[in-house]
């Protein structure tokens, strides 16, 4: 038997067997009565069976077309569900994404943006993924996420890298260091103190942190290296070392003063955050909509200044 598939067919049939009549379902269709009963004729031969049986006044439904009705009801339905659902695929209200990004860069303002995006699109599923900033290139390039937040610019050919962000960077150091007292500080007065870093989950930090420390003539420190943001924050605290950090993840330990910050010219710095995605690849409405809030928030938004105790004045 050849399953009808033909819309408008089973669209005529259920307009007239819900109005009991030819030439009311012609009416309610916009169509000539000839019209309709040409597309009856024509399911009828597909199903092989008679629908309708025509009596004074109208029409009854034979076994056939009442054993049809409510599946061509439900195909009229899931019809119309469907164009719902590419409508807001289209409009960037459904969907799926899928974002990759450095696992540090998931501070306040950033998951602030995407509570933000989910409650605006409530249908679309968003899936986070962390890596390093080499892994979340890769990722994309691979095309196993849509989007991807990483430090400094992915130059691969195949991706588009596009900064939107830059993160400023602090020196931290435990309260009660000795160079936590609101004053500028050359940055010699660090030799001899203990780093506490990253190595290699963040290889492209780390680059741009030695780089750093090596201009600001520390050309040989003592680095702890560590893996974990967390780590490094608690091991500072209890006074292992000074370390580097950008300033958006520190903002409860410096309410709560267990870091300082160290006011260090020579090393004040940030590092550039970028979007990637694929070149000359789809994205959906949903990701591009994502992509345009991403680089609203990073042109909208201004580094805070980094609160200091004291008077400002350069030790000597």
């Amino acid at each position: 038997m050849i399953i009808p598939v033909d819309l408008d067919e089973i669209r005529t049939f259920v307009a007239i067997a819900r109005m009991r009549g030819f030439g009311r379902a012609a009416a309610a269709l916009h169509r000539s009565q000839p019209a309709i009963s040409r597309r009856i004729e024509l399911l009828e031969h597909e199903l092989g069976a008679p629908l309708f049986e025509r009596v004074r006044g109208g029409v009854l439904l034979t076994d056939a077309g009442a054993a049809l009705l409510p599946y061509a009801e439900a195909m009229l339905a899931a019809a119309r569900d469907g164009a719902e659902a590419v409508e807001e695929l289209r409009g960037g209200n459904a969907g799926r994404i899928s974002l990759a990004l450095v696992g540090t860069l998931a501070n306040a303002s950033l998951t602030r943006l995407l509570g933000a995006f989910n409650q605006r699109y409530p249908k679309v599923r968003l899936d986070i993924q962390t890596a390093t900033s080499q892994q979340v290139g890769e990722l994309v390039q691979r095309g196993e996420a849509n989007l991807g937040l990483r430090y400094v610019v992915d130059s691969r050919p195949g991706l588009v890298s596009e900064i939107v962000a830059h993160e400023a960077l602090v020196v931290v150091a435990r309260a009660g260091h000795p160079l936590a007292d609101g004053r500028e500080h050359a940055a010699r007065e660090l030799a001899g103190e203990r780093w506490v870093g990253f190595r290699g989950t963040r290889e492209a930090f780390v680059q741009f942190f030695q780089r750093r420390l090596l201009a600001a003539g520390l050309e040989d420190p003592e680095i702890i290296p560590i893996d974990s943001l967390t780590a490094q924050k608690r091991l500072v605290e209890a006074g292992f070392g000074v370390a580097q950090i950008a300033a958006s993840n520190l903002e409860e330990e410096l309410r709560l003063e267990t870091l300082r910050v160290l006011d260090v010219p020579a090393l004040r710095a940030s590092v550039p955050v970028s979007v990637v995605y694929r070149r000359n690849s789809y994205l959906s409405a949903a990701a591009r909509n994502l992509l345009a809030a991403i680089k609203a928030a990073g042109q909208d938004s201004a580094p805070a200044p980094v609160k200091r105790r004291g008077g400002g004045r350069r030790r000597a």
